[in-house]
């Protein structure tokens, strides 16, 4: 039933777009052929007439179209059961009803005109979700220790001072304001994570040459060599940016991965004060052995009004720390009118925010390509937040997704909303209007570069189910 509920809310947002781009073709006089929900692959699953446009509902729903006469002349004439009426093939060129002979600024409007709707629904859906419920999320949650597993805990938590109900504040130096800022941490720790530190490797070696003096260490050092191994000490902590924890950003460490070799190695010496080399090694490998350890975590948490410091804290080789915890999501009251409002317009400039900022680092790389998911995901992941948090955040999610639909349309490329403005942009500053055949070859080229991604989209959607990403 939330998949419904889910898959419901979404096509209310096509049908929001699409409508803004109908109502204000009109109120401007433009006629308009057809009104499509879906795109036109496939069959077409219901047809209607009302007045001079043709409402189709096609199969293949994710998306939706406007359709004007200058538009349709331009089409393969070939008779099909989605063709339109002779009256709108046979509109005079230089009728008032047809788009291309509107002034500039009212063709603007009416391309702008869908993405003007999401925003205004998604307004309207935040603040009838803040007078309905009385709340908004205030983008943050309080982390408590629910329990500390003791049976089989290899983390040294178990030794500290943390009690049950503690709240934690920060990892690391990082506020925790949500329990994946806490868990990306104590995962990135965790024993034997495989990476150390440069300068670490440098410590090891210079520690490697102290207590071997004979050893020379700028070669090979050959096999069946015994060496005095130095003590082991805990790696660097791990330091991220606050885009990295909040998952905007993909970490990157810029560690030394060890080898596989390195790996049998560091397991072989781990605990020994001496060691037998059993065949030729690298110093470097050596070292890179040796340093492998634990980053230490320093945990601070708050109880009954006072900070308690956990220092050098270690996970064990899976990255698990042995505790529970507990998530208790802040929300911001919303009884009065202006409550409403202006609550409701602050969590949304906060939301779109983090959306341009998720978008800018995925243009830039720092957000690889195959972690864009789209409509199979946001209906799942849409379903589960419906089913664990309820309607309100069903309600909050599904306008949010107004209004990322409303910048990705934004942005200028060809064959979205943005990419017909800069036409338009460009139409003004030129001062004629640009090459049809030119416009509309670019046109067509984007189209299909939009469809494989689409395709690659529900790919990664699909592979994401499968493998129990989400």
């Amino acid at each position: 039933m939330n998949t419904i509920i889910m898959l419901v809310l979404i096509s209310l947002l096509i049908l929001v777009h699409e409508i803004g781009h109908f109502a204000a073709a009109r109120m401007f006089g433009v006629r308009v052929s057809k009104f499509g929900f879906g795109l036109p692959i496939g069959p077409t699953l219901f047809k209607t007439k009302w007045g001079d446009t043709e409402i189709l509902v096609h199969a293949f729903l994710l998306g939706g179209y406007v359709s004007f006469p200058d538009d349709e002349e331009k089409k393969d004439t070939e008779k099909s059961d989605d063709r339109p009426s002779e009256e709108t093939d046979t509109l005079p060129s230089d009728s008032p009803e047809r788009f291309k002979n509107k002034k500039p600024w009212q063709k603007a409007i009416i391309v702008s005109a869908g993405v003007f709707m999401n925003i205004i629904f998604a307004i309207f859906l935040t603040i009838f979700a803040a007078a309905w419920y009385h709340k908004l999320p205030a983008g943050t949650s309080d982390v408590y220790i629910e329990e500390i597993i003791t049976k089989d805990n290899a983390s040294n938590i178990v030794q500290s001072d943390a009690k049950s109900g503690d709240r934690i504040k920060s990892v690391n130096g990082i506020n925790v304001t949500s329990a994946y800022k806490f868990i990306f941490v104590v995962q990135k720790s965790k024993y034997f994570d495989g990476l150390v530190d440069s300068k670490l490797i440098t410590e090891k070696i210079d520690a490697l040459k102290n207590l071997n003096p004979g050893i020379d260490f700028e070669n090979i050092i050959p096999k069946n060599t015994k060496i005095i191994l130095p003590k082991r000490t805990a790696e660097v902590p791990l330091k991220i940016s606050e885009n990295v924890a909040l998952g905007l950003e993909k970490y990157k460490s810029t560690e030394n991965e060890l080898s596989k070799e390195e790996i049998i190695l560091r397991n072989e010496i781990l605990n020994k004060k001496e060691y037998t080399l059993k065949e030729d090694t690298d110093p470097e490998s050596l070292a890179k052995a040796l340093a492998d350890n634990y980053k230490p975590l320093t945990i601070v948490l708050e109880r009954d009004g006072r900070e308690i410091v956990l220092n050098d804290i270690y996970t064990d080789k899976d990255g698990v720390l042995g505790i529970k915890l507990e998530t208790k999501e802040k929300f911001i009251e919303t009884n009065t009118p202006k409550e409403v409002v202006v609550n409701s317009l602050d969590y949304l400039w906060r939301s779109t925010k983090l959306m341009v900022l998720g978008l800018w680092q995925l243009v830039t790389g720092k957000i690889p390509v195959n972690e864009m998911h789209g409509i199979i995901a946001i209906t799942k992941v849409g379903s589960d937040i419906i089913e664990t948090y309820g309607m309100l955040n069903g309600l909050l999610l599904t306008a949010i997704i107004s209004i990322n639909l409303a910048i990705i349309n934004l942005l200028p490329i060809p064959a979205l909303d943005g990419g017909h403005l800069m036409f338009l942009a460009l139409e003004k500053i030129l001062g004629r209007e640009l090459d049809e055949k030119i416009t509309e070859g670019i046109g067509k080229f984007f189209f299909l570069l939009l469809i494989i991604l689409m395709v690659y989209v529900i790919f990664n959607d699909i592979f994401a189910l499968v493998t129990h990403k989400f």
